[in-house]
């Protein structure tokens, strides 16, 4: 799933960011990281993409890095000069420690299947410097389109775990574990919701976080 969601993002790279996703939000929570961290902070986008925020944290003053498992983005960010470092990696295997004074991690998660949430969340808590902070989105999906799934997972005999999207209903793995389940699993590692809000937009919903480290709950 993760190569052919690779090889995915790979063919749409040419024309990714062109269409009706709600950039101009995320655009703006990216804009208030600056203003949380220490001036000059490094900034990791991760996964980066096509480095489409790279220029508001550099106009900001931060210094930016970018990570991502798909070559095509990466070739489109490096071609924006702004990156001191892009690395080829994905969220499971990101292999930074106490590197940055932020992390942003947007528009991805919905990709992250339940099994490896924990573990993304430990690599991108374990990226930041104490203090750091990390800007994560998940995506909102409705119910019915969340039973809808769920009951055609069920209805071809296959593995079924509510949030999952089928892959004849949407390209590629998509997971939407909700609100809750989320918040859930940043408390079991260690990062605090410091702000949070919701919007809707271009008909996308999305939860946006802002988190910090802090002491790690008992997993339930």
């Amino acid at each position: 799933r993760r190569a052919a969601l690779a090889a995915a993002y790979d063919a749409e790279a040419a024309a990714y960011g062109e269409g009706q996703q709600p950039w101009d939000v995320q655009r703006a929570w990216v804009a208030r990281v600056p203003g949380l961290i220490p001036p000059g902070g490094t900034v990791l986008d991760a996964p980066c993409g096509t480095g489409k925020y790279f220029a508001v944290l550099a106009a900001a003053g931060c210094r930016v890095a970018g990570a991502d498992q798909s070559a095509g983005m990466l070739a489109r960010a490096r071609a924006r000069g702004i990156a001191f470092s892009l690395q080829r990696t994905s969220l499971q295997d990101l292999p930074y420690a106490g590197q940055f004074d932020a992390v942003l991690t947007i528009e991805a998660m919905q990709h992250i299947p339940p099994g490896d949430w924990p573990g993304v969340l430990a690599n991108l808590r374990r990226a930041v410097r104490p203090g750091g902070l990390v800007y994560l989105t998940v995506q909102d999906l409705h119910q019915h389109h969340i039973q809808r799934a769920f009951d055609s997972l069920r209805a071809r005999g296959l593995p079924a775990v509510r949030g999952e999207l089928a892959e004849q209903d949407t390209p590629g793995y998509h997971y939407f574990p909700g609100r809750d389940q989320a918040a859930d699993w940043f408390a079991q590692q260690g990062l605090a919701i410091v702000q949070e809000g919701f919007q809707r937009a271009n008909g996308w919903g999305h939860h946006h976080f802002l988190l910090r480290p802090g002491p790690a709950s008992p997993a339930s």
